[in-house]
């Protein structure tokens, strides 16, 4: 990959998008891992204004840290960053417990951490109407198109998606370049919706390499009958998860009225 013209055509990208849409800048949110950090340094290259949003919701400490850390390097480097910390735990502890109360299970696990991502994207959308901001993505190829291993409305609400066309290990190439810190370069990638320190390859059962490469061959037309052992379990994991997640992927099913039946 040609890192720096990569780079530079993202920025572009965003720049000229932003101006088009008669928008102001950006914001971000950053939670401490490599896909949020990447996507707020471009985001700040553009020179244009670009909000920085880290928003804990009972968040693992060296998560914060990373995250601002990463803020405070920006607004050292870029006169056009801003930083905030908004606390959304007292706003999340509030909403779990005005739900009915249901035993402790998966699915429930599985509904409250859906539930904080889309408390974010709440968040990023209040500031971003305040500001005429546009909401940037950090997706990356492989969690959105692949696995689709994000939350529905939550991180996948978003104006635009400027990592969404590269794959994770691409995404640290442009960390690398981009010299982004090595706390974040060298951290388990993580959600961070579960509160405790789990990390994504521990949810998805595969590493993100490991993924890139089911990607491609499902890509390609193989199937998992082209393989054995680990590759067979990897390519299997991707299909499942890439069947399971279309309903995030596609659009939104429309139910189209016959004509004869408007008339």
């Amino acid at each position: 990959m040609q890192i720096e013209k990569v780079a530079d055509h993202i920025i572009n990208w965003l720049k000229d998008y932003a101006t088009k849409a008669n928008m102001n800048g950006f914001v971000v949110g950053v939670s401490g891992g490599i896909d949020s950090a990447v996507t707020s340094t471009l985001c700040a290259k553009t020179g244009m204004p670009t909000l920085c949003l880290e928003m804990p919701i009972h968040q693992d400490k060296k998560q914060i840290s990373r995250a601002r850390k990463h803020i405070d390097e920006l607004k050292h480097n870029f006169a056009n960053v801003s930083g905030l910390e908004v606390n959304l735990t007292p706003v999340f502890d509030q909403f779990k417990n005005g739900m009915p109360q249901h035993r402790e299970t998966s699915s429930l696990d599985l509904a409250l951490a859906n539930s904080r991502a889309r408390l974010r994207m709440t968040t990023l959308y209040y500031f971003a109407g305040l500001h005429k901001y546009l909401v940037a993505g950090t997706g990356n190829k492989v969690e959105d198109f692949g696995v689709g291993f994000y939350t529905k409305y939550g991180d996948g609400g978003v104006d635009l998606g400027p990592i969404a066309d590269l794959m994770k290990s691409e995404v640290y190439e442009l960390g690398s370049y981009l010299n982004i810190i090595d706390e974040i370069m060298t951290a388990a990638p993580t959600d961070g919706l579960f509160g405790d320190s789990r990390s994504d390859e521990d949810q998805l059962g595969a590493s993100y390499d490991e993924l890139e490469w089911a990607m491609r061959h499902s890509e390609a037309g193989k199937s998992a009958t082209d393989f054995e052992g680990r590759q067979r379990t990897v390519f299997e994991i991707y299909t499942r998860l890439n069947t399971a997640n279309q309903h995030k992927m596609n659009p939104i099913p429309v139910c189209e009225i016959p004509v004869h039946l408007k008339n």
